[in-house]
């Protein structure tokens, strides 16, 4: 039986793809158009070289997605070699110039050679879904806190104390800046009117919102120059930034429903700390199968809450945060660690142990998202949902 190994550098509108053989001798190297006819050429060409063959592949979505789908519908043993690795492996390769035949080199090369990769596999429609529709609400996200901080610079620019006031995190501040952005126009408005105008317009708190831009409005009786198309800005900029959060909650709504239907989710929901959201970033990372990590250590290490040893010589227990892993895992450990310590008794006597221990508040935290990884693998395992110790109790 002849084995062969196919590296593929995957890109968005082309691939390039080098296929070697058990010496290392390149059997096939080829430029393809990122399209299905010729990605199924392709195939044929590399199946007709050799009896088994094992694919590398340093992309595990985006343009690459058309051509893991065609191999993993066709059968194909495909593994998973992050872009980091390739670029640290290259140079222990001969040459130091960069090409995309090379990076295909070294893939097939690496896949030839190692065995502690991750084979890709196929995911269900429902987590493809949530994985979709959770990029999607990080992206949404993002585009907020970048207006919000345009949002910022704009109007500190023409009214910084209304700035120092307001908390462009709520609505009811950017229903203010929708209609006022200058001390004069506050001034002009007085707190009653403005205190109606935002009543009308549904904003909690609108009598002390009111007398915070009201008083800003005293403390600035000079107009800057370029004040009224700076406030044009600030006005669409409030507005965009409602609309965000808007489509936010709408994605939202659309995530919980998703998360709900996975066959997990009961048992993912029943951790302290874990909601729709967090639940669904964890099913998107992980796809929500743990036959993926045959022990709770390589979840750990996979979610970055695992640290790593770097001992040299004389120095041993140096141990410090990986360089690979997942950062959208990471996060949903530890923030549900954050948020557990405030609702879960078992969380918060776990954490303060730690700090007793000396220990600062992130690495209390990170001790408590590594207990944590044990516990949901567990459950999951185990098909339960969680159940909060009783604290004990001395006799009486």
């Amino acid at each position: 039986m002849t084995a062969i190994w196919a590296g593929i550098d995957a890109g968005r509108t082309h691939h390039h793809c080098v296929v070697i053989d058990d010496t290392g001798k390149r059997l096939l190297s080829r430029r393809v158009a990122n399209d299905e006819t010729e990605l199924l050429k392709l195939l044929a060409d590399v199946l007709a070289l050799g009896d088994e063959v094992t694919w590398g592949i340093d992309l595990a979505d985006g343009g690459a997605a058309l051509l893991i789908d065609l191999l993993l519908n066709h059968g194909q043993h495909t593994l998973y070699i992050p872009g980091r690795a390739v670029s640290r492996a290259s140079e222990g390769y001969r040459g130091e110039g960069k090409t995309d035949a090379k990076d295909a080199a070294i893939i097939a090369d690496q896949a030839r050679i190692r065995r502690d990769l991750q084979p890709l596999r196929p995911s269900d429609e429902l987590v493809a879904a949530i994985k979709v529709h959770t990029g999607h609400r990080r992206d949404l996200a993002d585009d907020r806190t970048r207006v919000i901080n345009r949002l910022h610079n704009h109007l500190t620019s023409i009214f910084p104390a209304l700035d120092r006031a307001l908390d462009l995190t709520n609505t009811g501040p950017l229903i203010l800046l929708t209609g006022y952005q200058t001390p004069a126009a506050i001034r002009r408005t007085g707190a009653r009117r403005l205190e109606t105008w935002l009543r009308n317009r549904k904003v909690r708190g609108a009598a002390q919102l009111a007398e915070k831009a009201l008083a800003a409005a005293e403390s600035q009786h000079t107009s800057v120059t370029g004040e009224k198309p700076t406030a044009q800005l600030v006005h669409t900029l409030a507005k965009e930034v409602m609309r965000l959060n808007e489509q936010i909650a709408e994605t939202d709504k659309l995530i919980e429903a998703r998360f709900r239907e996975h066959k997990h989710a009961e048992v993912i929901a029943s951790m302290p700390g874990i909601g729709s959201l967090l639940g669904a970033e964890f099913l998107a990372a992980t796809g929500g199968d743990m036959t993926a990590f045959d022990s709770p250590d390589r979840l750990a290490g996979f979610a970055g809450v695992a640290p790593a040893p770097r001992d040299s010589g004389k120095i041993s227990g140096n141990l410090h945060r990986p360089r690979r892993y997942s950062r959208r895992l990471q996060r949903v450990f530890y923030t549900s660690a954050l948020i557990s310590i405030r609702c879960c008794d078992e969380s918060r006597r776990f954490y303060g142990r730690k700090r007793a221990e000396g220990k600062r508040h992130t690495q209390a935290v990170l001790a408590l998202a590594r207990r944590r990884v044990n516990v949901l693998w567990a459950l999951l395992r185990d098909g339960r949902c969680y159940e909060p110790i009783p604290p004990v109790t001395n006799a009486a």
